[in-house]
């Protein structure tokens, strides 16, 4: 895996390069790597300023997933606020040049197997940000509105994490590497191209989606009725009523 070029000096506080050489050490070799001492000699400097900048290799981790979250979320609120002017091949070659473009994705895919507080603070961060930004694209004319707004970002936010996890199989069936892109926007279009098709174009008929959207609404009406209410649907017929 490539590693972030940075031109010109090194401007970074001591905190922030001990932050982004940690995301980078844990993109490259996985979060068992993840010491003080390896991050110390990563960044230049002394196991106990790794320490004493983030109180313990805990608080180290939180901020590391802080700041990948944040770059996430940053970069999608910019794309889908743009609305239909949004220059898809600009952004994927303007991300792939950003801070820690090479590593956001295998830092993600190092860390979402793992069943920990910290992961499920880190998802549901982003399932926050996913539903604030995606409400974004709403009112840009992007995306359309949703009757479930906080269940779509949660689904659709598992669902790019899940390919995230996958990556090895993705990269097997596909030939495409989540996490360590290429600098040319084309290696992702075995992947894209499928998801925008399904994005935009959607997977189901207009008639079987119209059938299968009344069925779901009719189990969650089912779901909320009361204990030993059996009735379903129109069936039963108006409240009163003797038929």
């Amino acid at each position: 895996m490539r590693s972030v070029v940075r031109a010109g000096p090194d401007d970074r506080t001591v905190r922030a390069r001990v932050r982004d050489e940690a995301i980078e050490l844990v993109a490259v070799q996985g979060l068992d790597a993840l010491t003080a001492r390896a991050v110390a000699e990563r960044a230049g400097v002394s196991p106990g300023s790794v320490i004493n900048n983030f109180g313990s290799m805990a608080g180290l981790r939180a901020a590391c997933d802080d700041h990948v979250a944040a770059i996430i979320r940053e970069e999608k609120m910019k794309a889908l606020s743009a609305g239909l002017a949004f220059d898809v091949v600009g952004a994927l070659r303007e991300a792939e040049a950003g801070p820690l473009a090479a590593h956001l994705a295998a830092y993600l895919a190092a860390v979402l197997a793992e069943d920990s507080p910290a992961v499920a603070h880190l998802v549901d961060e982003m399932v926050d940000d996913a539903q604030a930004y995606l409400e974004a694209g709403v009112a840009s004319g992007m995306i359309m509105p949703s009757a479930d707004p906080r269940g779509r970002a949660v689904v659709m936010t598992l669902s790019s994490l899940g390919s995230l996890v996958m990556h090895r199989h993705l990269r097997r069936l596909l030939d495409v590497d989540l996490t360590a892109r290429g600098s040319d926007p084309a290696d992702l279009t075995p992947y894209l191209a499928p998801l925008y098709e399904q994005y935009a174009g959607g997977l189901f008929t207009d008639e079987f989606g119209q059938r299968a959207n009344a069925a779901v609404q009719q189990l969650r009406a089912d779901r909320s009725r009361p204990p030993g209410d059996t009735k379903t649907g129109d069936a039963a017929g108006p409240e009163g009523s003797n038929e």
